[in-house]
């Protein structure tokens, strides 16, 4: 590999010019912000990272939904305060389908399986507005997250091979900003539920938009310099479930220590991250009063707070180093969680903001060492394996909070004390090898490109 790479020099997907006369001025905030005053972004991998953002946007939008309407949707379909925990945790185990899907991406491409997702998550959002039943509901939720979830590994996974070593963190930063409008977008949105003729549910058809948009995607999406090198130097195969499973197979016989370590990280920060999101609707509506209006402008105002955990996890964590940065966030999460369900009224959007700004930054370092700790040929199921290790972390988290509750436990106190599984999160990372400013091939073994 070259030293251009290392420092953001000439990429072969794109010329290089200074950010200035790349992008708009307000995008030139966020790029300075993101990546330094004076770095120089290539313009294919920038053009990725604008596709692959404007994707998330539409999963975002659907969590988004789930975690603003529970209140509505709960009293839609007759779930009681302890059965939501049940059902989102049922909805949550369609992180699993991941394991399904993203293998394809170590086969077919990086690119014909985000595409893939859109499409599957854009279907699930509009058909689970018809929901009628809980099962209905959870059964169309699984199916949209399986495919919202694989998009999103995906997502780490283009920008982690476009970006060179000393960006990649910046660059996954960014993109989880971008990406969250679409969380803010359903969050802004469900403010008018109770004037929308069908409610929650005129919220979930507007999930359909993505597909008007593939064309866009299909044209402009291209993939990955680094996966299409690997394609053509391996022997081309047609899909059979021998090719189809052999990238986790590989994956769990490369590098095991790694791949447990980084599955606990992200089990135990989806458990502890889980109820906190899940229920703070639900918690303002019902302990504080607030109405669906209140709601959101805390996810707004609390969420601009937020938004610098994304920084601190992408920049922060490519200057001083991913573990560091992930373990100081995973530590100092719970206690804005305990502040956030046990303190007073004045305190509630700056500690849910300082709760979004840590699980931000944790969240950038886990999914990025999830993908830059191994090879090429199973990058993709690495990143797909910690998505579903981490939907097993959501429902552990969500059955928790049900049993916690249903024993008469306070929303409050369960939630809280869920919450500190992040520490354990923390210590996981300190078992992993040090990932920033190191090129992808040196840190899997694997030659270089």
């Amino acid at each position: 590999m070259t030293s251009d790479r290392a420092t953001g020099g000439e990429e072969p997907n794109g010329d290089v010019s200074p950010m200035s006369d790349e992008s708009p001025a307000q995008t030139n905030f966020l790029l300075r912000l993101f990546f330094g005053k004076d770095t120089v972004v290539a313009k294919g991998p920038l053009a990725m990272l604008r596709l692959v953002a404007l994707g998330m946007v539409f999963e975002n939008y659907d969590v988004g939904l789930v975690n603003a309407a529970l209140k509505q949707i709960a009293v839609s379909i007759d779930m009681s305060t302890s059965d939501t925990g049940f059902v989102m945790a049922g909805v949550r185990l369609g992180g699993l389908g991941v394991l399904l899907l993203i293998p394809l991406a170590d086969v077919i491409g990086r690119r014909q399986m985000f595409l893939v997702s859109l499409i599957g998550m854009s279907a699930g959002t509009f058909l689970t507005g018809f929901a009628q039943t809980q099962d209905q509901f959870m059964l169309l939720q699984m199916v949209t997250r399986a495919f919202m979830l694989t998009g999103a590994a995906l997502s780490v996974v283009i920008l982690v091979e476009e970006f060179p070593a000393a960006q990649r963190g910046s660059a996954l930063g960014l993109m989880a900003v971008l990406g969250g409008l679409g969380y803010g977008l359903g969050a802004g949105m469900y403010s008018a539920v109770d004037a929308l003729p069908y409610g929650w549910r005129s919220l979930y058809w507007i999930g359909v938009l993505p597909l008007a948009v593939l064309p866009f995607f299909r044209r402009s999406l291209k993939e990955t310099r680094r996966f299409t090198e690997h394609a053509s130097s391996t022997r081309q195969r047609k899909i059979s479930l021998e090719s189809w499973l052999e990238p986790l197979t590989a994956l769990a016989n490369t590098h095991p220590r790694r791949l447990i370590t980084v599955g606990l990280a992200g089990f135990f920060g989806a458990m502890g991250s889980i109820a906190v999101f899940q229920y703070t609707s639900f918690f303002v509506q019902e302990s504080h009063g607030w109405s669906p209006g209140q709601y959101s402008l805390l996810v707004l105002g609390g969420g601009f707070i937020g938004m610098f955990g994304n920084v601190i996890g992408g920049r922060g964590s490519d200057r001083f180093g991913r573990r560091k940065v992930g373990f100081l966030a995973l530590v100092a999460a719970p206690i804005f969680a305990v502040l956030f369900f046990n303190g007073p009224s004045e305190v509630l959007v700056l500690s849910w903001g300082l709760y979004v700004l840590c699980m931000s930054a944790a969240d950038v370092v886990i999914r990025a060492q999830s993908t830059e700790l191994f090879p090429t040929a199973h990058r993709g199921s690495s990143g797909g394996t910690l998505i579903a290790i981490q939907s097993i972390g959501f429902v552990a988290g969500l059955i928790i909070f049900g049993f916690g509750t249903d024993s008469s436990g306070s929303l409050s106190n369960v939630v809280s004390w869920v919450s500190l599984s992040s520490i354990g999160a923390a210590f996981c990372l300190l078992f992993l090898p040090e990932t920033h400013q190191r090129e992808l091939e040196s840190i899997s073994g694997e030659a270089a490109a």
